[in-house]
């Protein structure tokens, strides 16, 4: 799967979680800085997790002809087209929005900054990826479904890939900024 797709294989830097240890995972929610905005970013984190990991599901139970393909093809349209616009819009925004108020806040968080954006250019070819051998599948469906059948053999690693990037990714990415934004009190 690394092979195929350039992606950071390791954990983000110990230095670039400077605030974790003050600001541990498992008092965020209790914390008096934690608020809505952070829950509903938290939130959409773990909407990403579930859908790519739908789609990974269904392209294994299409492949062991534990659902059919029309269903699946109707299940890969809608999950992984939302995961790609979705992924996409959000990174954007994170991008353009977000990161800057947090590097403002903490100048800190430029170290991670740049890890965390080369993080967004490459999941940008996995989903682009994706998205091609997707739309494959489901046209050949109509004309050819025993090749569209076997095309979902291609969509499983770009789907495992995504689902793997993406466990990674937003743990890294919440651990960085999750801490700075309780300890600035920002986002409220």
């Amino acid at each position: 799967m690394q092979d195929t797709y350039k992606m950071r294989s390791h954990d983000m830097p110990e230095d670039m979680r400077f605030l974790l240890e003050a600001y541990p995972r498992d008092a965020w929610e209790a914390h008096p800085g934690f608020k809505e905005k952070t829950r509903h970013w938290l939130g959409a984190h773990r909407m990403f997790r579930r859908v790519a990991e739908q789609v990974r599901t269904d392209s294994e139970l299409v492949l062991n002809k534990d659902i059919s393909l029309g269903d699946y093809v109707g299940r890969l349209s809608y999950f992984g087209g939302n995961l790609v616009a979705n992924l996409h819009a959000h990174h954007g925004w994170e991008d353009h929005s977000y990161f800057p108020e947090l590097s403002a806040a903490d100048p800190r968080f430029d170290s991670g900054l740049e890890l965390l954006e080369q993080d967004h250019a490459d999941l940008d070819v996995v989903l682009d990826d994706l998205t091609r051998k997707a739309n494959r599948v489901i046209k050949l469906a109509t004309l050819d479904e025993k090749q569209a059948h076997e095309e979902v053999n291609a969509v499983l690693p770009a789907a495992k890939a995504i689902e793997a990037f993406l466990d990674r990714h937003l743990s890294d990415e919440e651990d960085l900024a999750v801490p700075i934004i309780l300890h600035h009190r920002l986002r409220g």
